[in-house]
């Protein structure tokens, strides 16, 4: 330790003694030392300053730790062995900035920390400037949902094919990742596909607004080919004598929620959607379509817009599932708990922008 002992007088003397104030201090001289002088340090230096600083640095409070790890995160002649050190201490203050952007963090090393971190460190690690597919496989088969979006929409994330499908999968349930990876320019049109059958029209209209001109023909010829796979459906119900009967209502004062509650409540399809229709602007044949489908929400946002209490929403539910279908406890909670969270000025924008629809 001479060279060390000439950078630190006594330093010999403090080691051996092991008083964690003093050690504290040295620490904090040697790292001020190399960050001084780090832009013209040469390797055999640099080594030096990883050799004394990884066993005296564990020795500093974590704001001192949590400030070297900052200012080490942008040189990229750190310390390799004290940068990774200090990545995998559990202190997010102190790991984080390394995580995000060190350059000198190999990919292994990053890959260990993903499988054994919790999720500030994998949200951390999504902010990287390039992460390699070994690594967003990891992240997404760990990452919660924030994690998961923030490295989808990480510009510099590589995905591999079966990251590809795990981001697709749980777009199917989160309208935000669908955004964030249909925007994403190494997409192929075969992904985008399968990316749009998964998700509501809602949000295949709110991506087509966000994406770049040439993704939007994208979206475009990937609408086409899923609506002719499918084949177009026409329902085979018979509304006339429904909206003949719901024009009269309206006509003497009787349309109102408590009017469609009953429809809903006595399985009248018909007349509660012919009612939907008149109260909302929407025509039948456009709510007919979005109710029939595999979800809820069209009932959640019409309702919302037209500022019906839950109970009514509820019957429709019950009523679009059928008399044979009946939700578990579990699952009408969860749908109340969206109706009750959905902004009534985002139902109204959807419900304008289904009027305008042509069917």
């Amino acid at each position: 330790m001479s060279v060390a002992t000439s950078l630190i007088p006594g330093l010999d003397e403090i080691v051996r003694q092991g008083d964690p104030k003093r050690l504290a201090e040295v620490a904090g001289g040697i790292a001020g030392l190399f960050l001084q002088g780090a832009a013209n340090f040469g390797s055999d230096h640099v080594d030096l300053f990883d050799r004394l600083l990884i066993d005296l640095v564990p020795h500093t409070e974590i704001p001192a730790r949590a400030d070297l790890a900052e200012r080490l995160s942008v040189l990229a002649n750190a310390p390799r062995a004290l940068v990774g050190q200090l990545a995998r201490e559990d202190e997010i203050s102190i790991a984080g900035p390394l995580l995000r952007r060190s350059p000198v963090i190999d990919e292994g090393a990053l890959i260990e920390i993903a499988r054994s971190k919790g999720q500030a460190h994998l949200l951390a690690m999504s902010e990287r400037p390039k992460l390699a597919p070994d690594l967003t496989d990891v992240i997404l088969r760990r990452g919660d949902r924030d994690v998961v979006r923030r490295t989808a929409a990480n510009a510099g994330a590589l995905f591999s094919q079966a990251g590809y499908s795990a981001l697709i999968q749980r777009a199917g349930k989160d309208g935000v990742l669908t955004l964030a990876v249909g925007q994403r320019d190494d997409l192929s049109d075969q992904l985008l596909k399968e990316l749009l059958a998964g998700s509501i029209d809602v949000v295949r209209r709110r991506l087509f607004d966000v994406v770049k001109p040439g993704r939007q023909a994208a979206i475009g010829r990937a609408m086409s080919q899923i609506s002719g796979g499918a084949g177009p459906v026409e329902s085979r119900r018979d509304f006339a004598p429904a909206q003949r009967a719901i024009m009269a209502l309206h006509r003497s004062g009787g349309l109102n929620e408590s009017a469609l509650l009953g429809f809903a409540r006595s399985h009248h399809y018909e007349e509660s959607v012919a009612a939907l229709s008149a109260m909302s602007g929407v025509n039948i044949a456009t709510l007919d379509r979005l109710i029939s489908g595999d979800r809820h929400d069209p009932l959640l946002i019409v309702g919302k817009a037209l500022g019906l209490e839950w109970a009514t929403v509820r019957a429709l539910i019950l009523l679009r599932l059928g008399p044979v279908r009946v939700p578990s406890p579990t699952d009408i909670e969860k749908v109340r708990s969206n109706f009750m969270h959905l902004m009534p000025s985002t139902a109204e924008r959807v419900v304008g922008f289904w009027r305008t629809r042509v069917t």
